[in-house]
Parts: C-alpha cells; sequence; structure tokens
C-alpha cells in the first residue's frame, strides 16, 4: 500500500512540478467555452448566464488560473501593484516592509519587493534599471528606500516615493524620520553623562539622513561649547564591516574616545563588536549610542541606547501617499518627516 501511495504523490508532484503556465485557453477549453466568455466572466462584464459564470469560476478555481499582469495592465493600464525597491533585506528595510504590508491591507493593491542584493553600493543607479523594466507593465508605482540617484536620473511618468531620500532635487515625495534632531538628542544625552570626547560613525554620504545625523552631532557638541574635533568623525557608511574597522581605529588611538554614536544601529553594534574585539568593556569603557531602533538593538550584549526613528510607520506613510498618488489624489505633504525619540538601554552609563 505505501508503495502505491508514494507512486501516486511522485506523479502528482512530477504534474505539478513540470505543468505549464495555465492559460485563458486552458480555462474555456476545459468550461466548454470560448475565450471572450471566460474573458467576461474574469472581467466581470454583462452577457454571460449565471450558470455559465459559475461553470467558468470553479474551472478557474480547479485550474489556479491567474490571469497575467502584464496583460491585465495592457487592458486596464493598471495593474494594482506597487514595488518597494530596496538595496538589500537586512533589518531596516525588513521593519519599513512591515509598514507597507500595513498600508496595503484593504487597499485592493498588492505588493512585490525588489532589492539589489546588497550590492548597490556597487551598482549607483540600479533602481533605474528596475523602474525601467517594470513600470507600466507589472508596477502601477515604487516606493524606493535609501536611493542611490536623484529625481532627475529616475522615469517620469511613474509615480514613486522615497524613503530616506538622497540628497539631490526635493520635488519627489519623501518620507524620513527627524535625522537632525535625533542626532542631537543622543549627543546631548552622552553630554549629559559626563562624555567630553564623543566619536561619530558616519553614514552614507550621499543621503540626507547621514548628512543630518553628521549636523546634529556637529550641532550639540557646538550648543555645549565644545570644539569638533574632526578626528574623531570617522566612516561608516551604514556598513557594519567599515563601522567595524574605523571603530577599531578610533579606538586604537591614544586619545580615544569615551563615547561614541553610531550612524544606525548596524554601525553601533559593530562598535561593540569592535571594542570588545581591543578588549574594552561597554558601558564601563565605552559608551555607544545608536540611531533606528531595529529590534536587534535591545537583543545585542549589552542592550542599545539608540534614537528611534518610526521605520514602520515610514513605510506605511510611503505607501499610503504611493497609492493616493496613483489614484490621481491630492497630496497635501509631500515630505513627510517623522519624529525620533532616544531610548535608554545599558549600552551607556556616566563617566
Amino acid at each position: 500500500m505505501s508503495n502505491v501511495v508514494d507512486n501516486d504523490l511522485l506523479r502528482y508532484a512530477q504534474r505539478v512540478q513540470f505543468s505549464p503556465r495555465v492559460t485563458i485557453r486552458d480555462v474555456a477549453a476545459q468550461a466548454g467555452v470560448s475565450v471572450a466568455t471566460v474573458s467576461k466572466v474574469i472581467n466581470a462584464r454583462y452577457g454571460v448566464a449565471a450558470e455559465t459564470t459559475q461553470r467558468v469560476r470553479a474551472v478557474i478555481d480547479e485550474l489556479g488560473y491567474e490571469a497575467s499582469l502584464v496583460a491585465q495592465s495592457l487592458r486596464n493600464q493598471r495593474t494594482n501593484v506597487i514595488g518597494v525597491l530596496v538595496a538589500d533585506i537586512e533589518p531596516f528595510s525588513a521593519e519599513l516592509l512591515k509598514g507597507a504590508a500595513d498600508a496595503i491591507r484593504g487597499s485592493g493593491f498588492e505588493l512585490v519587493v525588489y532589492s539589489a542584493g546588497g550590492r548597490a553600493s556597487e551598482q549607483v543607479g540600479w533602481e533605474r534599471r528596475y523602474l525601467s523594466r517594470l513600470s507600466g507593465t507589472l508596477l502601477d508605482g515604487a516606493v524606493l528606500v535609501t536611493p542611490t540617484i536623484t529625481e532627475a536620473d529616475m522615469r517620469r511618468g511613474t509615480p514613486i516615493v522615497a524613503v530616506d531620500p538622497h540628497t539631490g532635487p526635493a520635488d519627489l515625495p519623501t518620507v524620513a524620520a527627524d535625522s537632525l534632531a535625533g542626532a542631537r538628542s543622543a549627543v546631548e544625552y552622552l553630554l549629559q553623562l559626563g562624555h567630553q570626547r564623543i566619536g561619530l560613525i558616519t553614514g552614507r554620504p550621499d543621503l540626507q539622513s547621514a548628512q543630518l545625523r553628521e549636523a546634529g552631532y556637529r550641532q550639540a557638541l557646538t550648543d555645549a561649547g565644545q570644539a569638533v574635533d574632526p578626528a574623531l568623525i570617522v566612516p561608516g557608511g551604514y556598513d557594519p564591516d567599515v563601522a567595524r574597522e574605523s571603530a577599531r581605529a578610533l579606538l586604537s588611538s591614544p586619545s580615544r574616545p569615551t563615547a561614541i554614536l553610531g550612524a544606525n544601529d548596524i554601525s553601533a553594534i559593530a562598535v561593540i563588536d569592535a571594542a570588545r574585539s581591543l578588549g574594552l568593556s561597554v558601558p564601563e569603557d565605552l559608551s555607544v549610542a545608536g540611531f533606528d531602533n531595529i529590534p536587534e538593538s535591545a537583543l545585542c550584549d549589552p542592550p542599545l541606547t539608540t534614537v528611534e526613528q518610526p521605520i514602520r510607520a515610514m513605510g506605511r506613510r510611503a505607501v499610503e501617499m504611493l497609492i493616493a498618488l496613483i489614484r490621481g489624489e491630492d497630496v497635501a505633504e509631500r515630505h513627510l518627516t517623522l519624529a525620533t525619540r532616544i531610548v535608554v538601554r545599558a549600552s551607556t552609563a556616566a563617566r
């Protein structure tokens, strides 16, 4: 008996694996109607008897037929599909995608995610290639997350919203967090703890977020009457490997900082790793703070003090804005800046 069952399962698996895509002609043949009749049923048009409609829908369910998005876009000039383009699926983008998924519930739209596979730094302009390939056929619009290109480089006519925008032209609708105020509050907190030498691991220099976080760092020191020491500002690029090496160099100097702010949490966690590799204890020897409040920040050892930006809300608001643009609705606020707040944990201590 077991051999019979196994053989049946094998034949079924082979049939599923190698069966070609079900077409509208397959549905018509099995239902015993014309292709035109199936098309009318799919598009809810008049002129098909209720019994025939029921039979066609049963065959569609049985065969698992799905209309081609390309064909649908050619007929209706709309696919009801939104693309989210990310450089990589990492903690920030993963949280943002949760917010994007929240926004499409009940909207009638579907969500597709495209990733550069972490090679964005090597492929500047990768978003342009994806948009050129997909816009007008598979996508009605797209959300670009930390884009590598400016609006002038992008395909015209396709609704686009940028999250954590590039430093180029500002006419593109954007959603971002208040990076300036967030970084300033983190440095002010470290100053209140008694730290005088505070280092900064910078972010991606082509993004507004990185520039504003460095500006907030400088502003907090200046407001406190402290000179900004360029030697304490080292590159990170939102890349943990770069941040780790920069932190090791910073912490190996004779006049090393007593506290470091990472431009994002991933960089800050890399700083903790670098400090530990040099025999330094966090927060006894070095206080570390980050920016983002990704889930990993609360799980690292020690848990990371960080500036929380509402990442999930950023994803939700970006998709809501994009849907409004696709529908031709007025968008009163095209540049959203969401508030940040500092979250104190065990990676920082008084000097």
